[in-house]
């Protein structure tokens, strides 16, 4: 879910930064009926429905079914975080939601927190398994770096280059760090700022111009083909 800008059908969405971390927690209060949840390019440590779930990067729309009222908690990943995190490549959770303790042991300490406090227990989880892990920080430094390249709207080629890597050599990172390649990583950055400028009520044609499409039809088709929606129907959403 996303950049702070995420695209979706859940109301009541806010975001603040964590007490003991530097990550952004999200609070989603769901109106009770089937959603969609649009790709955001990020990976989230989640509680949802009583459980303590990864939810992989998605290239496509997300239905998800919720009673009414009811609260999910997040903590959204850096790039290349959960890749030190869980031992595992970001493309072995595209498009999925998997429980965390089928990729690492959840520390016990953390069981009753989340009776009391979902966003501190979501912290205490991530600051547990940040302690086990050992992260090789050029490795999350570059990851930081393709995200922003990909923000910027930089081509394959231009993403290689400017960090001196075979395009080859690119995918096979992004895949592992982001869960897809850098054209769909880019893709969806595009699509999630054109998105957020027209349900803050920026024109169709201005936003698909400020988000880096052609044209406005460029806007239209590339929405149908992540969410299945047209651009005035996001708007509409809103």
């Amino acid at each position: 879910m996303a950049s702070g800008r995420r695209c979706s059908d859940l109301t009541g969405y806010a975001t603040r930064r964590g007490a003991r971390t530097s990550a952004v927690l999200w609070r989603a209060l769901s109106p009770g009926r089937e959603h969609h949840i649009a790709p955001d390019g990020v990976m989230d440590l989640m509680w949802f429905q009583g459980r303590l779930v990864v939810a992989g990067a998605d290239t496509r729309s997300m239905v998800v079914e919720t009673r009414p009222g009811e609260v999910t908690w997040g903590l959204r990943l850096a790039p290349g975080v959960a890749c030190s995190l869980l031992g595992a490549p970001a493309h072995e959770l595209t498009n999925q939601r998997v429980e965390l303790s089928e990729f690492v042991i959840v520390p016990s300490a953390v069981a009753r927190p989340f009776e009391d406090d979902v966003p501190a227990a979501l912290e205490q989880v991530f600051v547990a398994l940040w302690a086990r892990a050992d992260p090789d920080h050029a490795t999350l430094r570059l990851a930081a770096s393709l995200d922003r390249a990909a923000r910027d709207g930089l081509t394959v080629r231009e993403t290689a280059v400017r960090h001196d890597l075979s395009e080859r050599s690119l995918r096979r990172l992004s895949n592992a760090l982001f869960g897809y390649g850098p054209k769909t990583l880019m893709q969806i950055h595009r699509f999630q700022r054109a998105a957020h400028l027209v349900r803050t009520g920026t024109s169709l044609s201005d936003a698909a111009a400020t988000a880096g499409y052609v044209d406005q039809a460029h806007f239209a088709r590339e929405s149908r083909r992540l969410t299945g929606r047209t651009p005035s129907g996001l708007a509409r959403a809103a």
